[in-house]
């Protein structure tokens, strides 16, 4: 077992810590729901289909649409999420609708002019199938996409069909619930920053709490993974969108997320987005970056061609973040200590991205960390309690 010793930039103070190599035990075998045809194939013969899809949906390294196809499905159209069918598109960038030149599909944009499937887009289908992988935080946006997908389908009267993937943060729950006065397309329901469910698991919650619109409810299957618990460090084989590239992007998201709502960057226009902060005029660090526009990651990030100053989050080992089970806001707060300009610190997206109003305050004021995590405890003790009828796998401790 090896030992190493990193020095955490925490609060502006070093601090050494002994952390354990990156050896976890044999991940088990989780066959997602996409690969489990046997379970969905008589659910769609015969039937005419649309997808929601990205370059996410794989049936092992086939992609979900050409083994639909190669099964003889009826499908007549894919529906795409932010950063589009395949992928490429950069956080935000609005996606039109077209043709996909590999099947000659027709796909339609859900983050272009419409973040909601049309009826005239539904009426020649008899059932939508939605598989896309995501990494279980509110503020990620194909749980938005699958929440309007499920009130198109309730309000024409089409079967929705979850193939569900795992949770690759399904392992804790943390964060302030949404204060549904900040409710965006970042940010729907009245949950934890993050939930620790499946989309799964999430769309039972969205039905039957009634939160489509009108309170409506689709008829809703879920077909589940086999093999995954929430106690499952589930390793994606892809990246699930252009700045998430590997895991520990993925674990910092919940953390580093929340920089998309203040003056600083988190990398985008590197090859290593979600693994850094900084701002050409952060002080007390040693570390420095510049964004570049970047085919793949970021076309045009903040602070383009600029030497920004910050924190390289790379030395710390995944271990470290998942341990802590929790959103590490200490990183959010030495950020705030070490910019001048702190009337424009925040803006108005964080309070989005957090939830509520509160979180900013607090850090202004100057408030302890253990202050600010009693804001969000009880509201996430309940949600807990909630959370606990709708779960489809085995609970971590």
């Amino acid at each position: 077992m090896n030992r190493i010793r990193l020095y955490l930039l925490l609060s502006g103070l070093l601090v050494t810590v002994c952390l354990f190599s990156q050896n976890r035990n044999v991940q088990p075998q989780v066959v997602v729901g996409a690969e489990r045809i046997e379970k969905y194939l008589p659910l769609i013969e015969n039937k005419k289909v649309a997808l929601v899809a990205n370059h996410t949906s794989r049936v092992n390294e086939t992609h979900l649409v050409d083994t639909l196809l190669a099964y003889g499905i009826d499908l007549k159209k894919i529906f795409s999420p932010e950063h589009g069918f395949r992928g490429q598109a950069d956080a935000g960038e609005h996606v039109g609708n077209h043709t996909d030149e590999k099947t000659g599909l027709p796909v339609i944009s859900l983050y272009g002019k419409n973040f909601k499937p049309r009826p005239e887009d539904l009426a020649d289908i008899d059932i939508v199938i939605f598989d896309i992988q995501d990494v279980g935080v509110r503020f990620y946006t194909y749980l938005s996409t699958m929440h309007y997908v499920m009130e198109a389908c309730a309000e024409n009267g089409i079967k929705f069909l979850l193939l569900d993937r795992p949770n690759p943060n399904g392992y804790f729950v943390d964060g302030p619930v949404l204060d549904m006065k900040y409710k965006s397309f970042v940010g729907m329901h009245p949950i934890p920053l993050v939930h620790g469910m499946t989309l799964g698991e999430l769309a039972k919650m969205i039905n039957a709490e009634g939160w489509l619109k009108d309170r409506i409810q689709c008829e809703l299957e879920v077909i589940p993974c086999e093999g995954y618990t929430h106690s499952t460090m589930y390793r994606l084989p892809v990246k699930p969108s252009p700045n998430l590239p590997n895991m520990l992007a993925v674990y910092l998201y919940p953390s580093l997320g929340l920089f998309e709502g203040t003056i600083m960057s988190v990398g985008r226009g590197t090859e290593f987005p979600f693994q850094v902060y900084g701002h050409p005029n952060m002080k007390n660090t040693v570390f420095s970056f510049t964004p570049t526009s970047l085919e793949g990651f970021d076309k045009n990030p903040l602070f383009k061609d600029e030497l920004c100053r910050g924190v390289d989050l790379r030395d710390f080992e995944e271990r470290f973040v998942v341990d802590r089970k929790e959103i590490i806001m200490e990183w959010l707060q030495f950020a705030y200590r070490s910019i001048d300009d702190k009337e424009n610190f925040f803006n108005p997206f964080f309070s989005r991205l957090i939830g509520n109003d509160q979180v900013a305050d607090l850090i202004k004021r100057g408030a302890g960390i253990t202050q600010i995590r009693r804001t969000w405890e009880k509201d996430v003790a309940e949600f807990k309690k909630l959370r606990k009828k709708y779960l489809l796998y085995s609970d971590f401790e």
